[in-house]
């Protein structure tokens, strides 16, 4: 391969990979490069990680750098604010280009166009690639220039734009050029929390690009045939969970794109559509940029929410009386995941029956998800609150009991997660205080001890939902 003289800067960020990284693939153009990840533990151009990202983080910077080894390689892992660190590297290894994918939260988008102006005075290439969604934000708009709001008519738009190209090959690095580059190693960064409930997210993950490739060859050979059945079925192991690898970057939407369609074509898959509703998530986050925190639909601005610590305290911790939104939330918490069925029930829960606002939810996910992403998780949110775009009707409240027994009829997923109902018969798995008080001894059970009772009646809670919305509804 006939490479360019000189010295690339490749900078990793959300794409911890060698395949499929077209930022990458440039700079391994050049005779040397110098791979950096920078961590930036003050940073005001990026929302700070929650700890369950946290983890993963570190998990997967081990993974990239061993990766690396292999090759007689290094990642070159630095601390402080971008600007600085890489205009040092600039002067120190006297590089002539620069490279990095973009990312999509509005202040990183800013961030990203000022470095790239005060990097162009210091080398003769900056590059900033496209490599996190499959199509670009300013390239599915509607005719008259504005952005969807719609996701079925966004979803129309963007499947005739996506086109099949070639992936980037696993990238082969050069050598570092000749000088002196200073790592700090990744258990230095203090990414990991200290309390010991990360062993359950050790038990079940393994970060790294490597190990992202074999969730999806397994996904697609075993799993996706049935993904339109099985992804609503909390017990089954029928979702591809592949969203960590894809929030890191382990591996590229590209390639999980096109793996999936050439089996069972684009215009078929219900795997693809959820792909394709991640892209609307992250062009309306472009689009919107004020909707982390603010409604889409600023009618709910005017919304009556309750600030209650208790019962948002008895919603973290899966102690609500209900089970299919306990083992959710205990789910969560042991794993740093819950699957996306209990995610819109948990979520309804907290924002229709205890009527508290969904950003303290978003928070709390955001902190406590491995897969944790901006876009993802204010778009599902608000979504789920009925302030978003194309949002489900606030009037939609669902049901725990009923959502249990439809989604879980066995109680197989609510005694995975809450052992303590694990002897009672399906007939009241989803519903236990409705058991007959002189049968609770005999399935283990003693409400508001053992299991609590519910913390609020949930037909009055709809009522209570409903009146609240009733105050807003004419201004939306």
């Amino acid at each position: 391969m006939n490479r360019k003289k000189g010295i690339a800067i490749h900078w990793f960020r959300r794409d911890l990979r060698l395949t499929d990284n077209p930022a990458l693939a440039e700079a391994c153009s050049y005779e040397w490069v110098v791979p950096i990840f920078i961590w930036d533990p003050n940073s005001s151009w990026e929302r700070a990680l929650g700890r369950a990202s946290a983890w993963w983080l570190n998990q997967s910077l081990h993974a990239l750098s061993a990766q690396l080894q292999q090759s007689d390689r290094q990642l070159i892992i630095a601390v402080g604010n971008p600007v600085d660190i890489l205009g040092d590297m600039v002067r120190a290894s006297k590089a002539e280009a620069v490279f990095w994918n973009r990312l999509y939260e509005p202040k990183t988008l800013r961030y990203d166009a000022s470095l790239r102006n005060r990097l162009s005075r210091q080398v003769k290439h900056v590059g900033i690639f496209d490599s996190y969604l499959l199509v670009e934000p300013d390239q599915a708009l509607k005719k008259d220039g504005t952005p969807y709001r719609v996701y079925t008519a966004f979803y129309n738009t963007i499947r005739k734009i996506i086109k099949t190209h070639s992936l980037c090959p696993k990238a082969i690095l050069p050598p570092l050029p000749p000088g002196n580059y200073p790592s700090a190693p990744v258990d230095t960064l203090n990414l990991v929390p200290l309390k010991s409930w990360t062993e359950g997210l050790a038990a079940l993950w393994y970060p790294g690009e490597e190990h992202a490739q074999r969730v999806l060859k397994d996904f697609v050979q075993n799993h996706s045939a049935h993904y339109k059945i099985q992804r609503d079925l909390p017990y089954e192991e029928g979702t591809s969970r592949l969203s960590p690898f894809l929030h890191f970057g382990e591996i590229s939407v590209a390639s999980i794109f096109h793996r999936v369609a050439s089996l069972q074509g684009a215009q078929k898959s219900p795997f693809l559509k959820e792909l394709i509703w991640r892209e609307f998530s992250h062009h309306l986050l472009v689009h919107f940029p004020n909707m982390e925190v603010e409604p889409l639909n600023k009618s709910f601005e005017q919304f009556p929410w309750q600030q209650n610590e208790s019962l948002f305290k008895a919603w973290t911790q899966g102690r609500t009386g209900y089970p299919i939104v306990d083992a959710g939330m205990r789910q969560l918490w042991k794993t740093g995941w819950m699957h996306n069925r209990v995610r819109m029930i948990v979520a309804s829960f907290l924002v229709k029956d205890l009527l508290i606002p969904w950003q303290r939810g978003a928070d709390w996910f955001w902190d406590t998800l491995v897969d944790a992403n901006l876009a993802n998780n204010t778009q599902n949110w608000q979504w789920v609150a009925g302030c978003g775009a194309d949002a489900a009707p606030y009037f939609r409240i669902f049901n725990p009991i009923l959502q249990g027994e439809k989604f879980d009829p066995e109680g197989l997923y609510v005694k995975t997660w809450c052992p303590e109902l694990s002897k009672l018969p399906k007939k009241w798995v989803h519903k236990p205080w409705a058991v007959p008080e002189i049968k609770l001894p005999e399935f283990g059970i003693l409400l508001g001890k053992t299991y609590p009772f519910p913390i609020v009646d949930h037909v009055r809670a709809r009522l209570r939902a409903l009146l609240a919305y009733d105050r807003i509804r004419k201004k939306i």
